[in-house]
């Protein structure tokens, strides 16, 4: 009786170094692998807010995940005209490729397409520092000889004449070494309650500057492992969090009482923009009915960064 009495104290201790509990919501002792990525910032104003954000929805379509869309990109903020290039309503967008040169590739396709066509609408630089690309000096060549240029404040800008008048676009964009794939993974009772959870998770992430979260609304349910037992796909369903498989596959991580699991991907231009983003996003999904937060990982062999949950909350409780 001693010795099952001694295991079972040792079993208590090793669970409980393993969760945090917040009042009724276990936090995994484990950790977000993140990866170094390059990013950039759009700056996109016109003549209304409206027309702002239909370029800037456009601009960020089909970019959820640089494994099927080849970027990942997001809006990041509204820009009153107090505080945007030409003091108009501006819309500032994140993109994340996995190189610069990549990355250059879809600002170019992506503003020529999404930006350029939406009437009264320019398009800046929105980075200080970073490898710079061309991007509005290979677009001017639209104009068929008849765009121009001009310099303000030694930065040059392309004029390029459109049916309603003309399109302003820097001449290069800059972009720099930054931050993808931070995540947290909500458990839930059910999916009403994961996505209540998710909204005010994103809500609170959105409010940190110089991230973006780039599935729908912020939130995704179809997380993926890498490789597959189809050898053509290089990701696959995560069986660990499908609560319909949790009881064919060996190493499931849905706990008895979870319906419903609930991802958040973020981007950021700095790990410490995703860290905070991250911890906020925790914060916020604690709801009755939640009954784990955990983070997405591949045991540490692919990211560079390693977001410990634990020590987040610890560092935001200082």
């Amino acid at each position: 009786m001693t010795a099952i009495y001694i295991n079972m104290r040792l079993l208590k201790l090793k669970l409980a170094k393993y969760f945090m509990k917040i009042k009724s919501t276990q936090i995994t002792d484990t950790f977000a692998e993140a990866f170094k990525m390059h990013g950039t910032r759009i700056i996109i104003t016109a003549e209304t807010k409206e027309w702002a954000v239909a370029a800037a929805q456009s601009v960020t379509g089909f970019a959820t995940s640089v494994i099927g869309c080849k970027c990942e990109a997001g809006i990041e903020a509204e820009i009153s005209p107090d505080h945007s290039p030409d003091q108009r309503p501006g819309i500032s967008v994140l993109f994340f490729a996995m190189d610069s040169a990549s990355l250059g590739k879809r600002l170019m396709e992506r503003i020529g397409q999404c930006v350029m066509t939406c009437p009264s609408t320019a398009c800046y630089n929105g980075v200080d520092e970073g490898n710079e690309i061309v991007v509005g000096g290979q677009l001017r060549y639209f104009g068929d000889g008849y765009q121009s240029s001009k310099k303000i404040l030694n930065k040059r800008l392309w004029r390029i004449p459109v049916m309603d008048g003309e399109f302003l676009v820097d001449d290069v964009f800059k972009i720099k070494e930054a931050v993808g794939g931070g995540n947290i993974l909500i458990h839930a009772k059910d999916q009403n309650t994961a996505l209540k959870a998710s909204k005010a998770a994103v809500n609170a992430m959105r409010k940190i500057p110089n991230v973006i979260l780039p599935f729908p609304n912020g939130v995704v349910r179809s997380g993926s492992k890498v490789g597959s037992k189809y050898k053509a796909l290089i990701a696959s369903t995560n069986d660990a969090y499908c609560p319909t498989l949790s009881g064919l596959v060996k190493n499931t991580e849905i706990e008895p009482g979870v319906n419903s699991v609930l991802e958040i991907v973020i981007d950021g231009l700095t790990l410490k923009d995703v860290e905070e983003a991250m911890r906020v996003g925790i914060e916020a999904a604690i709801k009755p009915g939640v009954k784990r937060i955990s983070a997405g990982n591949y045991g540490g062999g692919l990211g560079q960064y390693q977001i410990q949950l634990h020590k987040l909350i610890a560092n935001g409780e200082k």
